[in-house]
């Protein structure tokens, strides 16, 4: 099924006349789905929640990608505050022309794509921006049977998290850099590591030397980490499953450890499976591996991602680590600030 990604021009009756536009608002990473409430409890409901309420990769406690809110359109007129919000999934039976959410997407999308939907069954997801508020961002979902509507939220998903995700971006990269760069912790990165990485100006250097540099953010409730190490390229089997574990172990038993005796880091990959993944990171090959790291004979435990980018001009391998000890707080935003200052390497 072909996934037709448009935009759509929205309004309001021209916003109800000269009143002022507001701003919109709300969390990163928060959803509102705008559906009737039968559509909610059948398995359409069931099929939005499997897929943007599925696990975010890999954490010790499960946490959702998105945190999904549900609003019928009744709810949106009893309470205007919910029309000013940033990101929203629109999804209706255009079948049904009693259901109020079908009747919401068959005005926004007009005549001529309501018809152009019953004829060509790969147009059911449009985009569009600014319905209610500046700067909101709404995915249409719709079909014309319930078996369809189904098959298209699933087929649609993954361009529509990821328009969702780039959009995001910026919003995170606000927040992570809200007090700016730290140009002397990055001249040092560049100098020894040979790459550039944005680091955040509340980042500060916890070892360096000849090996490793090793950053850390330190708040009450959070430990926040980037270890960065620089190594020879020699063959394939480094860059691999086994290759990126075997760095990363060796990296966490020399450097990181608790306050206990013979106490060190290594990747549980038995409580939880470490996944891998080929990227793309500035035009350079990269292996991602995501886990959860746990203390040798110590209670201490949370979520990594590591990079591992292959500079092809000098024959070198960057690692980059990424990790959180904040126990008893979800992790989800920690992990998506930390992947964010590591995808701004840059050789």
């Amino acid at each position: 099924m072909g996934v037709v990604l448009g935009f759509a021009s929205c309004s309001e009756d021209m916003r109800q006349g000269l009143r002022p536009v507001p701003t919109a608002y709300g969390r990163i990473n928060q959803l509102v789905v705008v559906a009737d409430q039968d559509v909610w409890e059948s398995r359409i409901g069931d099929s939005i929640r499997y897929y943007y309420g599925a696990a975010y990769p890999i954490l010790p406690q499960p946490e959702p990608i998105f945190d999904i809110v549900h609003f019928t359109p009744y709810d949106m007129e009893a309470q205007l505050m919910r029309r000013e919000l940033r990101t929203y999934l629109i999804v209706a039976n255009l079948s049904d022309e009693e259901s109020p959410t079908s009747q919401m997407i068959r005005q926004d999308l007009g005549t001529e794509k309501v018809r152009r939907s019953q004829e060509d069954e790969s147009y059911n997801v449009t985009i569009g921006r600014d319905k209610w508020a500046k700067g909101q961002l709404l995915a249409y979902q719709f079909g014309w049977t319930e078996d369809k509507l189904i098959d298209n939220i699933k087929a649609n998903f993954p361009a529509i998290y990821k328009r969702i995700e780039q959009r995001e971006r910026d919003r995170i990269a606000a927040t992570i850099f809200f007090q700016g760069q730290n140009p002397k912790i990055q001249d040092e990165v560049r100098s020894k590591m040979g790459a550039d990485i944005k680091i955040p100006s509340d980042y500060f250097v916890a070892i360096s030397d000849d090996e490793v540099i090793w950053l850390r953010k330190e708040t009450d409730d959070l430990s926040s980490n980037l270890l960065i190490h620089k190594l020879a390229y020699s063959n394939e089997k480094q860059l691999s499953k086994e290759g990126i574990k075997a760095i990363r172990d060796s990296l966490g038993r020399k450097y990181i450890s608790s306050t206990l005796p013979n106490t060190y880091m290594r990747v549980n990959d038995i409580d939880l499976p470490m996944l891998t993944e080929v990227k793309t990171i500035h035009n350079q090959y990269a292996l991602e591996a995501r886990g959860i790291w746990e203390i040798e004979n110590d209670f201490m435990g949370g979520a990594f991602v590591s990079y591992l980018i292959h500079n092809p001009n000098k024959n070198e391998l960057l690692f980059i680590d990424g990790f959180v000890h904040a126990p008893g707080k979800e992790k989800r935003d920690f992990m998506e600030h930390l992947e964010y200052i590591m995808s701004t390497t840059e050789y």
